[in-house]
């Protein structure tokens, strides 16, 4: 900006016959400019003082004409994008009265016309900040947003993987303590029950390593969220049989059509069932449970009832927390009910085409 001025100014003073050469104070004034713009960040403020200050002085001790008003249209510019909406439209006030005396006293007959086109040029300029002050602010706005959602989706995604990792672990510790209390309880008295046990342990700690090696591989982002080996409803009477090796009698009753119900539900469907029938053999004493999948009014129900002692008074933990999550998130509902004996889960989840995504 200093450079233009300069360089500007020296080859216009060679045209022109000026009533003042051009000397030390007339580079001064020339960088004055240009300096208050420096202060755009730190004080912005003092941009259209010194601006109008330096022009001012410029143009009365009467150097010649160039482009000194170069940074004074900038500094208008500049005042207005920082916010000082106030401080802009004065100094073009003062810019605006200031041409149009000048106009005026040259005595030329069109100078109504040039006075008019200075303030046309004053108020331009303040409205030109002003605009790229509301860009500034639509796109700090829109940052905002796209970073409020950023977190969001970190914060849903930290909340599946610890669902999915409770799930995984939860499960499947539980079937490991059930089956190693069978391998021990029957280990000496009844041999042939020993090998289905160790079966059951491997079985399942097997199927948690795997598990927990994909939830690892997401934290490391090595693969994606939703691996595409997610657990469907096919998968559920492989629960059944499994909670079943614990001396739990399990039924399952399954009228549901998978080609009807979207991945997401069948994968929320299976995980309410692993952590009620988890709940049921570590803390009801129930000995019978019944799984139920049937559609209802455009949605699948998952009923898991059991006859054991229910809730307990105990308070909910972080497996009841994440079936809540998981049913919400689709736009379910679950309920639990007390029994006359046992307790009863119930989720309601809205059936999706196959292939479709929430």
């Amino acid at each position: 900006m200093a450079f233009i001025q300069i360089v500007g100014t020296l080859f216009s003073a060679g045209h022109q016959d000026a009533p003042r050469p051009l000397d030390a104070l007339a580079v001064l004034l020339l960088l004055a400019g240009p300096a208050g713009l420096a202060f755009r960040k730190r004080e912005p403020r003092a941009m259209l003082p010194v601006a109008l200050a330096a022009t001012a002085a410029y143009l009365l001790l009467g150097y010649a004409w160039g482009p000194i008003v170069l940074s004074l249209a900038l500094a208008i510019i500049m005042t207005a994008a920082a916010g000082l909406r106030w401080h802009a439209w004065t100094g073009a006030g003062i810019a605006a009265a200031a041409v149009i005396a000048a106009a005026a006293l040259t005595g030329d007959e069109n100078w109504p016309v040039r006075a008019s086109a200075g303030v046309a040029w004053a108020a331009i300029l303040v409205l030109i900040g002003q605009g790229i002050r509301r860009r500034s602010e639509r796109f700090a706005e829109y940052r905002r947003r796209r970073e409020d959602a950023q977190k969001a989706e970190r914060d849903e995604y930290r909340l599946t993987l610890a669902r999915d990792i409770h799930d995984v672990v939860a499960h499947s510790l539980s079937m490991i303590n059930v089956q190693a209390s069978v391998a021990l309880h029957v280990g000496a008295d009844d041999p042939e029950k020993l090998r289905p046990a160790l079966e059951a342990i491997k079985a399942a700690s097997k199927e948690s390593l795997n598990e927990v090696r994909q939830l690892l591989g997401v934290l490391r982002e090595d693969i994606p969220l939703a691996p595409a080996a997610r657990p469907t409803l096919d998968r559920i009477p492989e629960l059944v049989k499994n909670a079943g090796l614990g001396g739990l009698r399990v039924i399952l009753q399954d009228d549901s059509d998978p080609q009807l119900v979207g991945p997401a539900q069948q994968e929320a469907a299976y995980r309410i069932v692993q952590e009620a029938l988890t709940n049921v053999g570590r803390h009801s004493g129930a000995q019978s449970a019944v799984v139920r999948l049937a559609p209802a009014a455009g949605a699948l129900m998952v009923t898991i009832e059991d006859d054991g002692d229910g809730m307990g008074g105990a308070l909910p933990g972080n497996g009841l927390t994440g079936m809540r999550e998981r049913v919400a998130a689709l736009g379910g509902r679950l309920t639990l009910d007390e029994l006359d004996q046992g307790l009863r889960v119930e989720a309601i989840l809205p059936m999706q085409p196959e292939g479709t995504r929430p």
